[in-house]
């Protein structure tokens, strides 16, 4: 064959866990990847109640829903052990459970798959065989495979006076705080995970968004030393110390915070009591639909 290990083969590339569709592996085997379904976009849930006794039909909301992705291809290998190996290889990498599928465009995006049909391949000689699976993104958005992440730290007031004073007075003082911009260069609406690290005493975190409204996640409790608050915004979930449930102490009084498509929102920490060592770290990853 005269393969190197890492070369591009032309045409589509995706890597399904360690498996590189469109190139060379570390063994020379070469995945030829001919297909690729589903990418395009994920499927659409939407209903349409139709008017009595007037033309057309009552729109409902419309939501995206799983992405099935299908991928085909052949498999060329050395020789018949090594052609062994490589479809022994694929059957792990098509996981039940989440595997991660990079496909490689100008932006280079990801998603998490499971298997969700059956992988078929056929030996076509002693050294190729043919292949098709189907896999699943329960998430229909295509996400960066860069993870963006920003910190903040709670505000700090200096200046001003302390009592006791005589009137008139002038207070000046200053704030300062750390503020995270957090943009998504993506064409989809994306939502970030909030981690919060204690010692902190009633914390909030305000999202300014584009068109200048504020959502806020406000947690009711106080957080102890080398405690840490997880809050992710799309499962709506918020772990304390990676195994506690505390969903029930947090309220979006305005709205679970997003980052709008192709725009930037303004992210800032704030609590009961200022605390130096008290940190807000923010994650996010731009996403396409």
């Amino acid at each position: 064959m005269g393969y190197v290990a890492g070369q591009d083969l032309g045409g589509l590339r995706a890597d399904l866990g360690p498996v590189p569709l469109g190139s060379v592996d570390s063994a020379g085997v070469a995945w030829r990847l001919q297909e690729l379904q589903g990418w395009d976009s994920p499927e659409v849930r939407t209903e349409m109640q139709q008017r009595e006794a007037d033309h057309g039909a009552w729109p409902s909301p419309v939501y995206l829903g799983a992405r099935p992705i299908t991928a085909a291809g052949v498999i060329e290998a050395a020789d018949r052990a090594s052609l062994d190996g490589a479809m022994d290889r694929l059957r792990s990498a098509v996981a039940l459970t989440d595997t991660l599928l990079v496909v490689y465009e100008s932006t280079p995006k990801q998603a998490l798959v499971r298997r969700s049909g059956k992988l078929i391949m056929q030996y076509l000689t002693d050294r190729l065989a043919s292949y098709s699976l189907m896999v699943t993104a329960p998430d229909p958005r295509r996400y960066a495979t860069v993870l963006q992440s920003g910190e903040a730290l709670l505000p700090i007031v200096t200046g001003g006076l302390a009592p006791p004073v005589t009137p008139p007075i002038t207070i000046v003082s200053t704030s300062v705080s750390g503020v995270i911009s957090a943009s998504n260069i993506g064409t989809f609406e994306t939502r970030p995970v909030v981690i919060i690290d204690g010692p902190v005493n009633l914390p909030r975190v305000l999202v300014q968004m584009p068109d200048g409204t504020v959502r806020s996640l406000v947690y009711s409790q106080a957080l102890g030393e080398g405690e840490q608050l997880v809050i992710d915004t799309d499962a709506r979930s918020v772990i304390l110390n990676g195994s506690a449930s505390r969903r029930r102490f947090l309220s979006t009084p305005t709205g679970w915070p997003v980052i709008p498509a192709e725009s930037m929102t303004l992210i800032q920490f704030a609590a009961a009591a200022y605390v130096s060592t008290a940190r807000l770290t923010v994650r996010w990853r731009s996403a396409w639909m």
